[in-house]
């Protein structure tokens, strides 16, 4: 595949072109996303500049950046929102990491503790089709492995598809895509016993005295506590 050329085509839901957008205006465009909660609401200069770590007057220079790009919106003293173009750039980069993250985990097997910033940097390729060739490949994921949701390529989200593995009844199955506790200690007992992103679990019963769980690991059974039912998440669907 030429990146070259293929950078130079549009996001299928926006008709900026993806070599335009710098690594920095594309991280400024999902923070100020993050902290708008899309563009529900707008997100104050000082806020942007705490977001990534760096002085309200530096912030303020890309702000009118992106401006000047119809990117955002900025009117004094009601602070910084995004258009429907940086929206769609915002979501795009989403996508891209949280891809990432899942084949970094799924295909690597990269710790859930480097994961972040290994993505982070794999997000700016600014590539569609390539993008678009890694979900197919991942089998169109909907949740990274932090548990949240990833885009689809027309920029929607899909919610409700995570439940947590002690809410589910006995006899529901699922795969493990995310955990809640990424704590050293908690991530050091998943890998000790062989559980992972990806692995398939099934319910086989639930002990009512202590909510503990017999589970089916892929082909392995063990039991483990409510405690951690509670911390693992499990994508389940019509072929779980």
């Amino acid at each position: 595949m030429n990146f070259k050329m293929s950078c130079l085509k549009s996001n299928t839901f926006t008709k900026v072109k993806l070599c335009d957008v710098t690594p920095a205006e594309e991280d400024y465009l999902k923070a100020i996303y993050h902290l708008g909660e899309g563009h529900k609401s707008a997100v104050s200069t000082n806020a942007i500049a705490e977001r990534m770590a760096t002085k309200p007057a530096s912030a303020t220079d890309m702000i009118k950046k992106l401006a000047k790009k119809d990117w955002v919106e900025h009117r004094m003293y009601k602070g910084v929102r995004l258009t429907e173009k940086g929206t769609s750039i915002a979501i795009g980069s989403i996508r891209k990491q949280r891809l990432w993250e899942v084949f970094l985990v799924q295909k690597l097997h990269l710790s859930l503790e480097i994961l972040p910033a290994i993505a982070e940097q794999m997000k700016h390729i600014q590539s569609p089709e390539l993008i678009d060739k890694l979900d197919i490949f991942l089998g169109f994921p909907q949740i990274a492995p932090s548990g949240e949701p990833i885009p689809s390529k027309d920029g929607e989200f899909k919610k409700g598809i995570k439940k947590l593995l002690n809410e589910l009844p006995v006899g529901a199955s699922g795969i493990c895509t995310a955990v809640k506790d990424s704590s050293p200690t908690f991530l050091k007992f998943l890998d000790k016993n062989g559980i992972g992103i990806g692995s398939r679990i099934r319910i086989l019963d639930k002990e009512e005295f202590d909510n503990s769980l017999g589970i089916q690991i892929d082909i392995r059974e063990m039991r483990i506590s409510e405690q951690i039912a509670s911390n693992l998440y499990l994508e389940v669907g019509k072929n779980s």
